[in-house]
């Protein structure tokens, strides 16, 4: 669906948020026959309704909303707004529409977008395909699930999108080139089942994208692209194409099949993970139709000068001779698994717990046993002391419950030996306790200054 598609038509947006700020604002010139926005509940992502987006499209709430959303055509949802959401559910059995701000812009900007997702890696994939194509003389701008709503993008000559499962989900067009990074069973309260998470997840493919670019190396991707017919599927991370290797000095080194590129060293970001996600950003880039042999030199001072992420494997030195690390960005248990990976071989505590989204925690127990990883786990409210009870059995783990992210901290300091690492990777989503991400880690930040002795 466009735009231009809900002239004369009763409208509704979803949310108060910036996504559904973003939406009033661009469906509002198109002519709708009636505008409104409607939140089933106040949360912390509300905003003032007030001035011109109340003029533009006054807000109702609660069965206020759900009157109103009777004799409404399409609902615009922002992302936090449930599939299995019984007002969704009602709307479209009535024969409604119900699609995003996303959905929205992508009919109309396909043909300049790259669109990453991943149940981990899709945001540090996404900042890498944006690096790159700048510094290969491809400007771009990078928004979506990061930054910028896609109804309020500036205008550029190309895209890269970090999509969310939500926002996949309501795509009926493909970006160009649609790339996923992983795929993990997550956010199932959302979509009511793995299958249906899945199905959402890989909708990025799934309208006539030009390339579909996925990690080889992901088990479940790979079966799940088997199952279905006909995309142009691109693995990354095989010898074939762009993976890691031996190089000629003997280090790894970035190749694209047998040409090497540039050394590992180049990617100052932790992780074999990462190497992973660079591949596939690589990847990506060569769909685009960048010559990423050509380019090496240009594409390795680009990756040299590459910060990563805030909030993602993050050092904060400490006097005690402690470094405590921010990687509040870690919502699932894979995520948490390869930030421990790096710190295995130091004492090592790690900060676990957040919103209980019906997740299976089952792999991090099971690499923390199989590797015989030793680490003190700090459980956190609300998820905290269900992982910590999973975790209970592993004969290398010690488990203690917090009250709060301070008192993780505190705990962290006396557990962990001198040269060691307090981890917080909370393997959970920061809703419910915290705004967000950013917020989770802020908090962290103050809770190092304040046990400080």
């Amino acid at each position: 669906m466009e735009l231009r598609e809900l002239r004369g038509r009763r409208v509704a947006v979803w949310g108060t948020g910036r996504e559904g700020i973003a939406a009033v604002e661009a469906i509002a010139p198109a002519g709708p026959e009636r505008l409104i926005t409607v939140q089933d509940t106040a949360n912390y992502l509300a905003t003032n309704w007030t001035g011109t987006l109340a003029e533009a499209a006054p807000l109702f709430s609660g069965e206020d909303a759900l009157r109103e959303l009777a004799d409404i055509d399409v609902i615009v949802r922002s992302p936090g707004i449930p599939d299995v959401h019984p007002w969704i559910s009602a709307h479209r059995a009535k024969g409604g529409v119900v699609t995003s701000g996303t959905a929205l812009w992508m009919s109309a900007h396909r043909h300049l977008t790259v669109g990453v997702t991943g149940s981990k890696g899709k945001s540090t994939t996404s900042s890498l395909i944006h690096a790159l194509l700048t510094g290969a003389g491809r400007p771009n701008a990078l928004g979506g699930n990061i930054g910028i709503a896609a109804l309020a993008m500036p205008e550029a000559p190309a895209y890269v999108m970090e999509l969310s499962a939500y926002q996949c989900a309501d795509l009926d067009d493909s970006p160009r080139v649609a790339v996923v990074t992983s795929l993990f069973p997550e956010h199932l309260d959302w979509f009511g089942g793995e299958a249906a998470y899945f199905r959402g997840k890989l909708n990025i493919a799934m309208h006539g994208a030009e390339a579909v670019v996925y990690n080889g190396h992901d088990t479940r991707l790979t079966d799940e692209f088997g199952r279905r017919d006909g995309l142009p599927l691109i693995a990354a991370g095989l010898p074939d194409g762009f993976h890691v290797a031996p190089g000629p000095d003997g280090e790894r080194w970035f190749f694209r099949a047998g040409e090497a590129l540039f050394p590992r060293a180049d990617l100052t970001l932790l992780g074999r993970h990462n190497e992973g996600n660079l591949c596939v950003a690589l990847a990506a880039l060569e769909a685009l139709g960048v010559d990423c042999v050509a380019a090496r030199d240009d594409l390795a001072a680009a990756l040299r000068g590459f910060a990563g992420l805030e909030h993602r494997l993050q050092p904060i030195a400490d006097p005690s001779g402690l470094t405590f690390v921010d990687d509040s960005l870690s919502t699932i248990p894979q995520s948490t698994i390869h930030a421990i990976e790096n710190f295995a071989d130091r004492p090592l505590s790690v900060i676990v717990g957040g919103d209980d989204r019906g997740v299976d925690y089952t792999p991090l127990r099971d690499y923390l046993l199989e590797n015989k990883i030793n680490a003190t786990l700090i459980g956190i409210p609300d998820s905290g002391p269900m992982i910590l009870a999973l975790v209970a059995d592993v004969p290398t783990v010690t488990t203690v419950q917090a009250q709060d992210m301070h008192d993780a901290v505190r705990i962290g300091r006396a557990h962990t030996a001198p040269g060691g690492v307090v981890l917080m990777s909370p393997a959970a989503a920061s809703y419910g306790r915290y705004d967000n991400f950013a917020h989770r880690s802020r908090v962290f930040r103050e809770a190092i200054e304040a046990t400080r002795s």
